[in-house]
């Protein structure tokens, strides 16, 4: 099995920054792409940003230009900075993982999620 555990939500003022890491464990052979989503109360879950294991990148208009994705393949770990945020980004923000296991069977992974509050 795999787990993926977040870290470094919070409240934080409009303007400021945050950086989320996620970092995967358990029985895993390879992982593809990683990527970062938000759910919102009342709204559908989103893409924030996602990159291949090769460090393609893609981000929603929404938060390109202040979101920055990256990841650490010796550590199985991807994080998402955040910068000049903005009450519209308050959501609860989960990882994602595409992970190859030892039994050769990839499957799609998600994180318990990590909440961020921008707020005055």
């Amino acid at each position: 099995q795999v787990q993926l555990v977040e870290s470094g939500g919070g409240l934080v003022q409009p303007g400021g920054s945050l950086r989320l890491s996620c970092a995967a464990s358990g029985t895993i052979f390879s992982i593809y792409d990683m990527g970062w989503y938000r759910q919102a109360p009342g709204k559908q879950r989103e893409l924030v940003a996602r990159i291949t294991r090769a460090g393609s990148i893609n981000y929603p208009d929404s938060v390109k230009g202040r979101f920055t994705i990256s990841r650490d393949n010796s550590k199985n770990t991807v994080y998402l900075q955040m910068n000049s945020l903005k009450p519209e980004d308050t959501a609860v923000y989960y990882c994602n993982a595409k992970v190859s296991t030892t039994d050769l069977l990839t499957r799609n992974y998600w994180g318990q999620g990590t909440q961020v509050t921008v707020s005055s």
